[in-house]
């Protein structure tokens, strides 16, 4: 049976600044092209494509915070193992920026679900 994983695509934001701010539209559309590719290529894995992630509000028993974090996006997968999880990530293009990584965390089922 397949089990469902968790992937959060994790970025420095300050390389994300600079990297919007020195690559062209050219450059930019070329990797978005890559990560289609990627995408594509991968597509049987995947429960849910996921996508970018916005601005975060922290929700706290206090009340509600903007915060700043590292998460970029996500995705949920289908894979028989962790490593099977894992290694489908290894040639991800996000990857290819400074500090990038890609954390993949198994989705339990709830008891009794």
């Amino acid at each position: 049976r397949m089990k469902k994983f968790l992937a959060l695509y994790r970025m420095d934001m300050g390389e994300m600044q600079k990297m919007m701010a020195s690559t062209s539209a050219e450059e930019r559309k070329k990797s978005m092209g890559e990560w289609q590719a990627w995408m594509k290529k991968n597509m049987a894995s995947f429960a849910d494509h996921g996508g970018p992630a916005g601005k975060t509000k922290r929700v706290a028993a206090s009340g509600v915070t903007d915060i700043k974090n590292d998460i970029g996006g996500y995705s949920i997968i289908q894979a028989e193992s962790y490593e099977a999880a894992a290694a489908l990530f290894g040639d991800n293009p996000h990857l290819t920026m400074p500090g990038a990584t890609v954390e993949v965390m198994e989705i339990m089922s709830m008891p009794g679900t």
